[in-house]
């Protein structure tokens, strides 16, 4: 259960506002080095249907391995006279120390952190650090519950109660296993995006939403855009035809690597599955690689704003300048996602040094374009310009400034719901984000069109068996006599870097 710890990843997503911290001052706070509100919005950023809700949902055994029993519903706040609602994190590195941090901010919340868990206990031990000198009542997290290992996720799950709060903040590749445990103790989630990395896992992923949703339980994942003030009222101004039909979308994610992308010189020592762990941007098995881990929040919000999922994804990619050709990535995506009505979106991401910076979605109806969001995750500056050139001297419409943090308003409206008791499951919708994102690093690693239905039904698992790591286990990935591992090379293999 390895640390996401890079939240930096998130270039430009930063956390200013509210009295948030950014994602890199969270790990300056911390001490840790560069490897490591307002009522609830409307139901639409709430709760967001499936593209395959006609499926039943398995109540059965999942494909995690885990069979979640039935149980009543946990109650909105806990028997025996208090309505504290205490929190575990896994994965504690800056990605889920940042939702750790959202988490005990939420305005009489009531959430207290009193377990944690990684495989890294320096990670635990620097954000429960930075966390005690920020929110000292409300972190109680003594030494012996601070677990440390790959199973060490169920241990912390085990210190909570039905109805509490679990943060899953590892690598996606984990996601599913973790999700199994919540429900089966009755939980409430929270996890961090992506939730799946290929057909397999957001099936997975899938599955387990239906279970979670027969339990009562409340689900919220790290998908944060769709919770941001400024976008919801672009979303308004699109349903109402302001911009006419949406046909183009196009979008950017261009600047320097943010952390060391080439893996050479290897573990040197190190156990190979934590040094895969340490490293899972660069492999594909743990993460999706830097095209999931990085491009899922602008894939999702344009899928967002234009009410539908791709049907079709085509792309190009390469490597050019990285070290040595060992891990996973290209260092370069173009990638062209069709609808179902023929409307387009373009997407570009590039993780080379010295090159052109440049981040952000727009859009263009029959009669405006549109900027979805500007230069970073928070704020958006949504805006609406008089015909079809994106010119902010042309904007005849500009979001509310200044918007309300995203990464806070999630936290916020998952708490109300638990509060409340009301219907709250982003699971599924998170898991088709997941595998959109997933079709178009497909695409460009094999050099041929996938369609989503063609993704959802790959048999390709990449993280069949991660529930069943330990501490000694092999890593799932092993390196040639050379030390190389297998990489995607388009026109040659079935799957991404396999037959």
């Amino acid at each position: 259960m390895p640390s996401d710890f890079d939240r930096a990843a998130d270039h430009g997503a930063n956390r200013t506002g509210d009295g948030a911290a950014t994602r890199r001052q969270f790990l300056e706070l911390s001490g840790a080095t560069s490897a490591t509100l307002a009522a609830a919005v409307s139901g639409a950023a709430a709760v967001s249907g499936s593209l395959r809700a006609d499926e039943p949902a398995d109540t059965g055994a999942n494909e995690a391995g885990t069979t979640a029993q039935p149980a009543e519903p946990p109650p909105p706040v806990h028997p025996g006279g208090t309505d504290e609602i205490h929190v575990a994190l896994i994965g504690c590195g800056g990605r889920g120390g940042g939702a750790a941090v959202d988490a005990l901010s939420v305005p009489d919340g009531g959430l207290k952190m009193v377990a944690m868990a990684d495989v890294f206990k320096d990670r635990i031990d620097i954000v429960k650090r930075s966390l005690v000198e920020q929110f000292q009542e409300r972190v109680d997290v003594p030494d012996e519950r601070g677990y440390v290992g790959f199973e060490a996720y169920r241990q912390a799950i085990d210190t909570l109660r039905p109805g509490d709060i679990a943060i899953c903040a590892t690598p996606a590749a984990f996601r599913a296993a973790h999700f199994a445990a919540c429900i089966e103790k009755g939980v409430h989630v929270f996890m961090e995006k992506p939730i799946g990395v290929d057909g397999p896992s957001a099936r997975r992923i899938i599955d387990l939403a239906g279970q979670a949703e027969a339990r009562g339980l409340k689900v919220g994942v790290g998908l944060m855009c769709r919770h941001s003030s400024g976008r919801l009222e672009l979303l308004d101004q699109l349903r109402n035809g302001v911009v006419g039909d949406l046909h183009t979308f196009w979008g950017y994610r261009l600047h320097n690597p943010p952390h060391n992308l080439d893996l050479a010189p290897g573990p040197q020592g190190m156990n190979e599955l934590l040094w895969q762990a340490k490293r899972f941007h660069n492999f594909l098995w743990a993460s999706g690689g830097i095209y999931s881990d990085y491009y899922i929040h602008h894939i999702d919000e344009v899928c967002w704003m234009k009410d539908a999922w791709p049907v079709l994804a085509e792309a190009n990619g390469g490597r050019h300048v990285q070290g040595r050709i060992n891990d996973q990535n290209f260092d370069n995506y173009s990638v062209e996602y069709t609808f179902a009505d023929g409307a387009k979106f373009f997407y570009y991401g590039r993780v080379i040094p010295n090159c052109q910076q440049k981040f952000g979605v727009f859009g263009q109806g029959t009669k405006h374009a549109f900027t979805i969001s500007g230069s970073g995750h928070h704020p958006a500056r949504s805006a609406i310009y008089r015909g079809l050139r994106i010119d902010k001297k042309e904007a005849i419409w500009q979001a509310t400034q200044p918007e309300t943090n995203p990464y806070r308003q999630e936290w916020v409206d998952l708490v109300t719901a638990i509060r409340a008791g009301t219907p709250y499951n982003e699971a599924v919708r998170g898991a088709e984000a997941s595998l959109v994102t997933a079709m178009g690093r497909f695409a460009a690693h094999t050099g041929r069109a996938v369609t989503f239905q063609e993704m959802f039904d790959c048999p390709d698992d990449l993280t069949a068996g991660v529930e069943l790591l330990t501490d000694t286990s092999a890593a799932p990935l092993q390196p040639d006599e050379h030390g190389i591992f297998p990489v995607p090379m388009p026109g040659r293999f079935k799957y991404e870097y396999r037959n």
